[in-house]
């Protein structure tokens, strides 16, 4: 798997988690929805994504979106 299909499967994940949080425990988990979607777009704009410089020392092989 690439940098960028981890991101995006990272992303996904906790979006899904964190709307089954809100729905369980508390609506505050939204802020984290909110914070993730966030990220994303704003990584799509600079490039500049926290999680694939993580990954891409840890040695995963870089993809399209992230270098």
């Amino acid at each position: 798997m690439t940098i960028d299909r981890i991101v995006m499967a990272f992303a996904g994940t906790m979006i899904l988690l964190t709307i089954v949080l809100s729905q369980l425990h508390s609506g505050y988990w939204l802020l984290f929805t909110a914070f993730v979607g966030a990220n994303l777009l704003q990584s799509a704009f600079t490039g500049f994504c926290p999680l694939a410089i993580l990954l891409k020392k840890m040695g995963i092989r870089s993809g399209v979106a992230f270098q």
